[in-house]
Order: C-alpha cells, then structure tokens, then sequence
C-alpha cells in the first residue's frame, strides 16, 4: 500500500461543462423525477384503495413502485444539485449512503421481480392451490426475505469497501458506486475486486435462475391449454416479462460500462449506459403496468374521472337567488 489517504470527499468526475444547457437539462432531469414520482404514487394509490386489488400480484406491484420511489430518491435530488454546480465534490458519508441506496434498490428490483415470477407460476400451474400457497404468511416471508437479503449483503460489502485504504478520490462516474472506490484502493491484490464480482454474481445468478426456470414452466403450462387460457396467462405475464427484460437489460449495461476503460468510451454512450438502470425501470414501470394490466388502468381512469369530476364541481359557480 502506497500513498493511503482518508479521503473526506470524493470527486465525481463525469460531470460534463454544460455551459447554459445545464439549466435545460435541469429543467428536463426535474420532469423525468417528477413523473417518476407521479406514476408510481398513482399506481401505490390505486391498488391501496381498491379492495379488489389487495391480492398478492397487486401487492408485488405495489413494492416494485415503493423501490422505484425509494432508488430514485437515493439518485436524482443529488443529481439535480450537481447538474446546476460548478463543483462535483461528494462527502464521504453521503457517498456511502447514495451506494446503500442505489445498490439496495437494483438487487432489490430483482428480488421482487422474483417472487412475482413465483406468485405468477403458481397462478398458472397450481391455480387450484394459489390461495393455499399465496396466503398471507406467504407473501410476508417472500416480501421479508426479498428486502433483507440484498440488504445484508450489501452492509458486508459496505463494510470492507468503507475499511479500503484509498488512492484517489475521482469516481468517474455521476454517482457513487462500490466497484468505482474497489478501484481507488491502495492495495495491489486483487482479493478484494474478485470477492465483490463473485459476490454480485452469486447474488444476481440466483434470482435470475428462479425467474427463467419459473418462467419456462409458465410456457409450457401454457402450451397445453386452449388459446382462451393462453390469453389470460399472457395478459397477466407479460407486464412482468416486460419489466423482468427492462431491469435485465439496463442493468447488464451498467455492469458492462464498470468494467471498462471509460477513457475509450464516448462521454455521452458513458452517460446513458450508467443512468439507464436508475432512470428507466421507474418511468417505464408503471406505464408497462398501468397500460397492460386491465384491472389497474380501469381503476387509474376510474380515479382520474373522480378527480376531474370534483374539480368541476368545485368550480361551478354558485348562484344566489
């Protein structure tokens, strides 16, 4: 180890000199948050207010749109700040804190996504057990398991990468990520980089397993039915399928992109290919479910007439005789 500093602040330095476009992509960044927001508040009030939705595939939704909630505040009120700064200086707590919260969503996107494929499996190869095997216990300690599994791993990896002697203090990237400080550190083995990707393999691999295996039994239970039955199962599949390949995708884009030399990339390809897996799976989300999944946007646009029906009564003028 050469040359350790504790390093109070990091720099995060892929920020690029904007000049006065930064206020229109602030002003862009702000509506993309704020539709963020928006849909899925809508679709959390949707299914709480609705008895008929309180089932175990409306409930998964449900955690989707919280975590949606809950990974975009980890990111964009940081960002916002950074785009209109001349400064991108992070603490170190505060950098830590942003890793918790954006690595504790992804997996966490995964985990529910797995027990989504699970409820939808058992929907359609045991349909005459579903209620049995999707009852309340159930679902508590599939939810339960789903949020503290990535969260334990994540504490052990906070942990070693908060012990790392550092280097430097440039993260070449628009927010703090773990496998970016793995790489500020002094120590010349390599113990530590290999510990962390065999982690986030073993983490990734099993869900991913679960949801194809599930989803393979899903077609071929499918197969053998008529095409009225095929129907249904692709209707109530499909938003998943969709959501499932979303997250798939954006997250294999931002694995990718850690692993490379970022000086060989083009700055804007770096850009998008990094916010990709925080950006789209909580705007395209609730639209791929809201529009898909007739129960849901039956209710959006039941709630939406209400709303507008009250506004208007609300300013009807009132005429005194």
């Amino acid at each position: 180890m050469e040359n350790s500093t504790a390093y109070l602040h990091f720099n995060l330095t892929m920020f690029m000199k904007l000049g006065h476009y930064r206020y229109a992509a602030f002003v862009f960044c702000l509506v993309l948050y704020s539709f963020i927001v928006f849909a899925n508040v809508v679709i959390i009030l949707v299914i709480l207010r609705e008895n008929t939705l309180h089932q175990p595939m409306y409930i998964f939704i449900t955690f989707l749109s919280l975590n949606s909630l809950y990974g975009s505040a980890g990111f964009f009120p940081r960002f916002l700040m950074d785009l209109l700064s001349d400064t991108h200086l992070i603490s170190r707590p505060a950098c830590f804190t942003q890793i918790y919260i954006i690595y504790t969503y992804a997996p966490y996107e995964l985990t529910i996504l797995s027990i989504m494929a699970y409820d939808r499996y058992v929907a359609v190869c045991h349909p005459l057990h579903y209620h049995r095997k999707m009852d309340r216990k159930t679902v508590s300690v599939l939810t339960f398991v789903a949020l503290v599994s990535p969260a334990c791993y994540l504490v052990i990896t906070l942990d070693a990468g908060i012990r790392v002697p550092l280097c430097g203090n440039k993260i070449h990237k628009l927010y703090c990520a773990t496998w970016n400080i793995v790489k500020l550190s002094c120590d010349s083995s390599v113990v530590n980089s290999i510990a962390a990707t065999l982690g986030a393999i073993v983490i990734a691999f099993v869900p991913f397993s679960f949801i194809f295996y599930t989803y393979l039994r899903i077609v071929l239970a499918c197969w053998k039915n008529s095409s009225e039955v095929r129907g249904k199962v692709l209707q109530s599949c499909v938003p998943h399928v969709i959501s499932f390949a979303i997250y798939s995708l954006t997250s294999f884009s931002d694995t990718a992109l850690s692993r490379q030399n970022l000086k060989e990339v083009n700055p804007y390809v770096a850009i998008i290919l990094s916010l990709e897996f925080i950006v789209l799976p909580p705007v395209l989300n609730p639209l791929v479910y809201g529009l898909k999944l007739p129960e849901i946007r039956r209710n959006i646009l039941r709630l939406l007439k209400l709303k507008r029906k009250s506004c208007r009564i609300f300013q009807e003028p009132k005429h005194v005789h």
